[in-house]
């Protein structure tokens, strides 16, 4: 008996593995067809400019004259090898098969010229690059080495990732705009932006969660409003107010804590400040939530 829950655990096991990677290799076939679209369907055409590794190598192939795909894989290469020895070598892998994907979609697929509108271009070219680059990222890879650097950079620095990543693309539009014009420079650093926005909902999701600590003298009343009519999970930490100016400690109370949408927390505001006006309430980013208990159906 104990052999064969065994052997079905393992089974379930290699099967669970199975979707994973089949889900997985989804992600980054739709990321390299997006982004192929992007860069065929808009940049290309229009002459544009991304940020990042992809910005880099548009600026060479219009500087050189040579292919982007060559481009693309040349100079991400680095960036997957110092990915490599940073994250692991599945990483690497599923980056470096992305990238030459990328640039065997942008020699051998077709895509139409989508439109010669400038402003169309810049967005939605940003668009599709992003959400690329978005779902190659669900897919456990990246098909632009510029995050890989900026982590490294940043692990080794005072500056953050955010801070670096800024930095490089500051440089490429400078670049562009010197050596093509200023024109092509802003339009660069419209499809940038809206690569990047489309890059955050992609990977945080579109609906953005917010945490709230909740410290109130009022917290069981609190805790049923969230529970029963709201009927949102909570946690509950045991805690106790500061020191008075005695020094003595003063009495414990319930500190609650919960994980809502940001369409909601207005309203979670409205309904507990009814209850205690004076409730200290914290809100912080949460960028992903795992298992849980995000909502449930109210009790009636």
């Amino acid at each position: 008996m104990h052999a064969y829950v065994t052997r079905l655990r393992r089974i379930r096991s290699r099967k669970a593995i199975w979707r994973q990677t089949a889900k997985e290799v989804l992600y980054l076939l739709a990321g390299i067809f997006s982004a192929g679209l992007g860069l065929k369907g808009f940049l290309l055409p229009g002459h544009f400019l991304d940020g990042g590794v992809t910005g880099i190598s548009l600026l060479l192939r219009f500087l050189t004259g040579y292919p982007l795909s060559i481009l693309l894989v040349i100079i991400n290469l680095p960036f997957v090898l110092m990915g490599y020895r940073q994250f692991s070598k599945s990483f690497a892998i599923k980056s470096i098969l992305g990238i030459i994907g990328l640039a065997i979609c942008i020699e051998l697929v077709h895509f139409p010229v989508v439109t010669t509108d400038k402003l169309l271009i810049a967005v939605f070219g940003g668009f599709f690059i992003g959400a690329g680059t978005g779902l190659a990222m669900r897919g456990g890879g990246v098909l632009d080495g510029t995050e890989i650097l900026s982590v490294f950079i940043s692990r080794h620095s005072v500056f953050t990732v955010g801070d670096i990543i800024a930095i490089l693309n500051v440089c490429i539009f400078s670049v562009a705009a010197f050596v093509i014009n200023v024109e092509t420079a802003l339009y660069a650093m419209l499809t940038y932006l809206s690569a990047s926005k489309t890059v955050d909902y992609l990977v945080n999701g579109i609906e953005e969660y917010i945490g709230l600590m909740i410290i109130s003298d009022q917290s069981e009343i609190i805790r049923r409003l969230l529970i029963h009519k709201l009927g949102k999970g909570i946690t509950i930490y045991k805690g106790r107010k500061g020191l008075t100016r005695s020094g003595q400690s003063t009495q414990e109370l319930d500190i609650i804590y919960t994980v809502v949408t940001r369409l909601e927390v207005q309203r979670l505001n409205n309904e507990i400040l009814q209850i205690d006006d004076k409730a200290f309430i914290i809100q912080t980013p949460v960028i992903d939530t795992k298992g849980g208990m995000i909502r449930r159906r109210p009790l009636h």
